[in-house]
């Protein structure tokens, strides 16, 4: 019995060394696949939302679309089998995005009829997300998501501080204009405030008063004044974390030991000279 156990475990390390780590032989090609089986899905997807191509190829995609669903089951499956806590990744990011990208079409098995051809058309779409597993597979889509964790506060009070400023210009365009000249209530203001502050015009509504095209020109000016404020945010916080990931990449020559800090001069497990 202990052999048993001991050998289910050998096993079930060795498929999340290849599932989870991309660092070994088996663990590269096993995400080159999965990556050319992600990207292979979503086109089929796009292809098939084509009329002309769905009439005339519309079986082929719908083989296609079942041997995706096939193979995408089954990665997820055995991804549950090689953790400890498969609930915990169920209900993590990448396991809801496992779930909505195979659901559909087991779930297009059970529903039929025209009535529910526009809940269909909703189902397939959600498979699209298989392109979100993408970022799973590339080391700098991490890069890009660890620094926008590390800037998240930052930006969460930037944004706050837009949206008290889209309200307040909001409400005192409500209050200049009047429902007269199309603003008819402070959420149709801050509508307007958004339009005006992100710089895209739509034109629906517009300013009519002398005092009401000062207010937007202010708003336009600080519009341009604020936008780029995100992005030297998240640019300050992507150079941080490149820094740091080039910092502890550093790899000693003779034993291939990873981790050195930069002003290391010697490696810490061999000592040799890096």
């Amino acid at each position: 019995m202990p052999e048993q156990t001991s050998h289910q475990k050998s096993w079930r390390s060795k498929i999340f060394k290849i599932i989870y780590h991309s660092d070994t032989p088996a663990g590269k090609w096993f995400d080159i696949l999965l990556i050319v089986f992600i990207i292979g899905s979503v086109l089929t997807i796009i292809l098939d939302s084509v009329e002309q191509l769905h009439l005339d190829y519309g079986h082929w995609f719908y083989l296609l679309e079942w041997v995706f669903t096939i193979i995408f089951t089954f990665e997820f499956i055995i991804r549950l089998i090689s953790i400890r806590r498969p609930l915990r990744y169920v209900f993590s990011f990448f396991g809801i995005v496992d779930i909505l990208s195979i659901l559909p079409t087991y779930l297009s098995l059970f529903i039929g009829g025209a009535q529910h051809l526009l809940i269909l058309r909703i189902l397939r779409i959600l498979r699209v997300f298989r392109i979100l597993k993408l970022v799973r597979y590339t080391k700098e889509a991490q890069l890009l998501t660890q620094s926008l964790a590390n800037s998240r506060h930052k930006i969460f009070v930037f944004f706050f501080f837009i949206i008290t400023v889209l309200v307040l210009f909001g409400s005192i365009m409500y209050l200049i204009e009047g429902p007269e000249n199309g603003f008819d209530s402070i959420p149709g203001g801050i509508y307007w405030a958004v339009v005006t502050l992100t710089t895209v015009g739509y034109g629906d509504i517009a300013p009519h008063t002398v005092l009401g095209r000062m207010v937007a020109s202010m708003i336009m000016l600080t519009g341009y004044s604020i936008i780029a404020v995100p992005t030297g945010i998240f640019a300050a916080e992507f150079n941080k974390e490149t820094k740091r990931v080039r910092d502890n990449a550093r790899v000693c020559t003779t034993c291939n030991l990873k981790g050195h800090t930069k002003s290391a001069i010697f490696c810490r497990r061999c000592g040799e000279e890096l």
